[in-house]
């Protein structure tokens, strides 16, 4: 029987736009109740690479809201009324876990920061996902992911030798940073449940950057070494990058001495097989020979056949494919890597949180919501009467008019 691991957590999940939402996302696949706070208009990502078509075909879902908000409820509520900020206080006060990525300094000018909500709930995990964290001197600025891959360095190493830097096509430091803020959340409910007190989760984009360039970062502390771009290449060894194929491109990896004699022997140990190349150090050296010896065989050859080959050698190796050859390869869903949601009268696919726990169900799902769908019930919930709503609804306090607040 399975069991939901986070069965009776319930999240006031402030956040918008990507890492904030996937990382409640993952917490509502685990089974905990995600409170969706939108502001007026909703969460930006309703509106992101929205078209006519897919308005007439979906109903206004766009696909970024689509990939990070299942398995939540939404409510409207405008943070700038007095009423509302009565209504987040009181549900903050019943609640296990808030979430939260506005810019340091704006939920404390709301009366929602950390110590005004745990001061009614000490038993409260606070998560606040920012940019550059909530002190020092880059605390006050706004950023996004492209903002942090370039602060980072990481733009500075991606891309060809000699030309611009390139971004990572992904919005690879907010996805990093949610499972952070996952981690963090879920380390903060097992101290709870040690000594009883809640705290203050922190994230950032901007540790999240630091981590993915953490040997990057301590070889320059060691010695000052600062890498360039390597198009696909990898400095550590060689082979370790794409190449051509009579049908398109595969990566290989053959890093050590071991896998590289298993390759050699696998794809022509009468031109690979050579003291040039015989180990790391060599090759390294060697590396231009070596990436025009290994190319000319492989334009030999498909993608398939060279798969085939390697793999059979027990070689890295990997088809640089399309997104949609990506997304509809029967390795994802044999994986449980994809959920589909029911979209209108539409079903449609959206990946799953990137980890499976044996004994938890996590590929059920509802679809993310409309907006403001269950304010109603959830006020209800928390005790709130029929007549306090209605009354709220008209002073204004879940919005007149789309707004949004500073990001």
């Amino acid at each position: 029987m399975s069991v939901k691991v986070l069965g009776g957590i319930k999240v006031l999940d402030f956040s918008r736009v990507f890492a904030g939402p996937a990382a409640t996302q993952v917490l509502g696949d685990m089974g905990a109740d995600i409170l969706k706070i939108e502001p007026p208009g909703g969460d930006e990502a309703r509106y992101y690479g929205m078209t006519r078509e897919r308005l007439e075909k979906f109903g206004g879902t766009s696909p970024s809201f689509l990939a990070l908000n299942r398995n939540k409820r939404s409510m409207e509520i405008d943070l700038r009324h007095e009423d509302g900020k009565a209504i987040a206080r009181k549900l903050a006060a019943g609640v296990d876990v808030v979430v939260h990525n506005y810019r340091p300094g704006v939920m404390e000018r709301l009366g929602l920061g950390y110590e005004a909500l745990a001061e009614h709930n000490p038993r409260l995990i606070y998560a606040e996902f920012s940019a550059y964290g909530r002190q020092g001197p880059l605390s006050h600025v706004g950023a996004n992911d492209l903002a942090l891959q370039a602060h980072s360095g990481l733009i500075s190493i991606t891309g060809e030798p000699g030309r611009s830097p390139v971004r990572c096509g992904s919005a690879i430091v907010d996805l990093h940073g949610s499972l952070a803020l996952v981690a963090g959340i879920l380390g903060a409910i097992i101290h709870r449940g040690q000594t009883g007190r809640g705290q203050r989760v922190e994230a950032s984009l901007m540790l999240s950057a630091a981590h993915l360039m953490s040997y990057f970062y301590t070889e320059y502390w060691m010695d000052g070494t600062m890498h360039q771009p390597m198009g696909t290449a990898n400095h550590l060894s060689v082979p370790n990058q794409a190449f051509p194929a009579a049908d398109g491109e595969v990566v290989i990896i053959a890093s050590t001495d071991e896998m590289w004699q298993r390759f050699a022997h696998a794809m022509g140990p009468e031109t690979l097989d050579i003291p040039e190349f015989s180990h790391v150090f060599a090759r390294r050296q060697n590396r231009v020979t070596l990436v025009e010896a290994v190319s000319a065989i492989t334009r030999t050859k498909t993608c398939a056949q060279i798969i085939d080959i390697l793999g059979k050698a027990k070689v890295v190796v990997a088809k640089i494919n399309t997104i949609g050859e990506a997304a509809d390869n029967p390795q994802l869903v044999a994986a449980n890597g994809r959920i589909d949601l029911q979209v209108g009268e539409h079903s449609v696919g959206s990946v799953a949180s990137p980890f499976q726990l044996e004994a938890v169900d996590m590929n059920s799902a509802t679809t993310p919501p409309a907006l403001g769908h269950h304010t109603d019930d959830i006020l209800a919930e928390f005790g709130f009467s029929r007549d306090e709503i209605d009354s709220f609804r008209q002073s204004g306090a879940f919005g007149k008019a789309k707004a949004t607040m500073d990001a």
